[in-house]
């Protein structure tokens, strides 16, 4: 993994040039109304300065699953009303992807206007990455510019297949995450420690892997510890569990010890009789779940444990809660969690997802380094993978 060379909008100069930017604005929606607006928010540094230069900015996005159709219950027409609103001006709406309508108000901008088109997957082949719907999105426009993190892991149309036909830049959003992660990852200050989460350990082999690399300790939370607990011959009840992949489990363990990298699990558990919020909970020590209980959330010894390798670390990763999270009464663990981030000073990266909720929702947000705006590719990021969306931008010299 590399400092971050690619160039950027810095490197463009944007005076009456029709520019294709990629922003995610995969928002919350309910009731007809945006639940939060981080990702619209998140976009506005790179479109205020494309503007201000004098670009003629036609912005493009998905929002949910259309599947391939023109499903209005999809339109981005709330985020344009949104982003006008944000912006304190008026933001043109095409009522098609690469239409009529589209290329007609694309055509019609002067210097400094902003249109956002419809829902690039109301066609089927923006997520097969056609060529030919690539071919025609980019006639659109003269340069092409990815500020969407949140789908650089997606080798889609808007994407990645654009850039075969527009030369390729990277907005301020791409260029921020790539280059907050990258450095962390590469040249981080010690104590470096990784807390990871979540169910499945398969979700997180490349992460554990390649952070293994890199980290002085590894913090193991949430479903996926159950895994690595059976596989040394802990009891976990009827905690979730892949069986399949307790000999992986094992030997991510023993290659952790041979690389003298700290692999820590949870020494005790709140474990529930039923998996419900309401359920009856008990603490249990170490790899001692009873039959018939399932494991929920980190217990109180580990929460101490954790919080004071966090407390002592220089630079921290974080991704995965560390229990039930959406259970008020098996959110704890991760609650404290993201306390113990939140106050301890180090670069601290949320890698998006259920961590970044919980930081946002506890108010943690403003304490912590930085907030990844893309869960799937915070983590393929965190692999060591090439991110298609960010591989497609052009070269720094």
């Amino acid at each position: 993994m590399q400092a971050f060379n690619k160039k950027t909008i810095e490197d463009i100069d944007p005076k009456g040039k029709k520019i294709l930017v990629r922003c995610d604005f995969n928002v919350p929606i309910t009731d007809g109304k945006i639940d939060d607006d981080k990702r619209i928010a998140e976009s506005l540094p790179t479109i205020k300065h494309l503007a201000g230069k004098g670009a003629k900015v036609i912005l493009c996005s998905h929002l949910g699953r259309p599947k391939g159709e023109f499903n209005m219950k999809y339109s981005l027409g709330i985020v344009a009303k949104k982003l006008s609103e944000l912006l304190g001006r008026e933001i043109m709406m095409a009522k098609d992807v690469i239409g009529e309508d589209a290329k007609a108000k694309a055509a019609a901008l002067s210097d400094g206007d902003i249109m956002l088109i419809e829902n690039v997957r109301f066609h089927a082949e923006e997520e097969k990455n056609d060529p030919e719907f690539s071919k025609a999105l980019a006639s659109l426009a003269e340069i092409y510019v990815n500020d969407a993190f949140g789908t650089a892991h997606r080798a889609h149309s808007s994407t990645a297949g654009v850039s075969d036909y527009l030369p390729a830049y990277a907005g301020y959003l791409i260029n921020k995450e790539i280059s907050v992660m990258g450095k962390a990852l590469e040249n981080p200050e010690r104590p470096f420690v990784a807390i990871l989460g979540g169910a499945k350990v398969s979700d997180k082999i490349g992460v554990i892997k390649n952070l293994m690399e890199k980290v002085d300790s590894l913090l193991i939370g949430g479903a996926m510890a159950y895994t690595f607990m059976k596989s040394i011959g802990g009891k976990i009840g009827k905690s979730l569990c892949e069986d399949d992949k307790l000999g992986l489990a094992k030997e991510l363990l023993e290659m952790a010890e041979s690389k003298k990298i700290k692999i820590y699990l949870p020494v005790d558990h709140v474990a529930a009789d039923d998996f419900s919020n309401d359920a009856h909970s008990i603490i249990c020590e170490w790899a001692n779940v009873p039959h018939g209980w399932e494991g929920l959330d980190i217990g109180p010894k580990t929460i101490n444990l954790y919080s004071n390798i966090i407390k002592c670390a220089k630079t921290v990763v974080w991704n995965g809660p560390m229990g039930v999270f959406e259970f008020d009464n098996f959110a704890n663990g991760t609650k404290e969690v993201a306390k113990a981030v939140a106050e301890s000073g180090a670069v601290s990266i949320i890698g998006g997802g259920d961590s970044a909720a919980a930081i946002d929702k506890l108010g943690y947000a403003d304490k912590v380094t930085h907030i990844s705006t893309g869960g799937g590719a915070a983590l393929e990021f965190l692999e060591g993978l090439e991110l298609p969306g960010i591989a497609c931008l052009q070269d720094k010299n």
